[in-house]
């Protein structure tokens, strides 16, 4: 029986097994079954000494978003209008067969967007080339999953599953879970809340069937089997995701009400050119980024060229950013902006910037 069928077998079982009390540890291990499976089908086998053709394209910009759906969505259209990148577009599937890469600029900034092909059901498994499209979707900060607004929600619960499968998690945070495997003392487990989706039973039997017999394990909040399967596993992504429905000119306006109300969910027309404007405002939401500027002591802040970081950014990532030597001769810095209580304040190098700051750094 191939790994396939085993997954196949197993997802059947969890299918027709009832969700109570006494069948929460079966099931458990079921999902940690399932897990190991779906972990060892991602693993390229040993024998083939080929090497595949991947089709990662180099990571450049200050953000990375992917577009991921079903063929003849819109993807294209989508990274043709946005970008000055021109990709084909045809009436029929599977126009694109590689990544093409595009720049939107936006607020200074210049965000990467990847037009991958589409995926079909199965993709997981390696069906369509669907293993190198969700390889590149996880070196991305932001997927947009475009979707066919007259499809309605097949489209969207088939590719999140297909997502799932392969360790990424849209729109969810990391489980607050501690754990750590030890040389021996067998298993302890504690929990600063109340569990009402695991025990401690369950616990040890997810790790008896991943051959953990040594760990610590503590729970700061109350999680789910599945999450602290993640937790061992290990190799999970978790990013944001925006739901865009294109082709809205095609749906009635109650609908379209409909979409447009769901989280994380833009509705946007590529034909007609609709929305497009506020899907960008949000993508820049999503992507966390802020803008600094720099001064120049007794000149006038340099607005032309911002340097773009990441939300939560200190000065010394600032520093960085300028030149690798600056942290090591600061002094202080003065900072205008929102995240100061009064302008200019001096500051030190743990200060956090805000988006559109003003900095001057002094050296010693």
């Amino acid at each position: 029986m191939g790994i396939l069928e085993k997954i196949s077998e197993i997802e059947k079982e969890i299918a027709r097994t009832q969700k109570n009390k006494a069948t929460e540890y079966h099931l458990g291990l079921l999902k940690a079954k399932l897990a190991k499976y779906r972990a060892q089908l991602l693993e390229p086998s040993k024998s083939s000494s080929s090497k595949g053709e991947g089709f990662d394209v180099m990571k450049s910009g200050d953000a990375r978003v992917a577009l991921i759906g079903f063929p003849s969505v819109g993807k294209s259209t989508f990274l043709s209008l946005m970008t000055s990148t021109a990709s084909e577009a045809a009436s029929y599937e599977f126009t694109t067969l590689t990544c093409i890469p595009g720049v939107i600029e936006y607020k200074g900034a210049n965000i990467q967007l990847l037009d991958l092909p589409g995926i079909i059901e199965g993709a997981a498994q390696g069906k369509g080339r669907g293993r190198q499209v969700i390889a590149v979707a996880r070196t991305a900060d932001v997927v947009i999953m475009m979707l066919d607004a007259t499809k309605g929600e097949v489209q969207r619960s088939l590719l999140e599953k297909e997502l799932e499968s392969v360790g990424i998690r849209l729109n969810k945070h990391k489980p607050n879970i501690y754990f750590k495997p030890k040389k021996g003392g067998g298993i302890s487990f504690n929990s600063t809340v109340t569990l009402t989706q695991c025990s401690e039973k369950l616990v040890q039997l997810i790790l008896h069937e991943y051959e953990i017999f040594n760990a610590e394990v503590l729970f700061r909040e109350d999680c789910s089997p599945d999450e602290f399967i993640d937790v061992i596993v290990g190799n999970r992504v978790y990013m944001p995701c925006l739901y865009v429905y294109n082709k809205i000119d095609q749906i009635s306006m109650e609908e379209v009400d409909r979409l447009a109300r769901k989280p994380d969910s833009v509705v946007i027309s590529c034909g007609m050119k609709l929305n497009l404007d506020y899907l960008l405002e949000m993508l820049w939401e999503y992507l966390a980024l802020t803008c600094i500027y720099t001064k120049k002591r007794g000149q006038r802040p340099d607005f032309t060229d911002a340097i773009i970081l990441r939300k939560g950014a200190s000065v010394e990532h600032v520093c960085h950013r300028i030149h690798r030597s600056l942290a090591s001769q600061f002094k202080y810095a003065l900072v205008w902006g929102t995240s100061t209580k009064y302008s200019p304040q001096r500051v030190g190098l743990t200060h956090t910037m805000e988006h559109e700051d003003v900095i001057q750094i002094v050296k010693k």
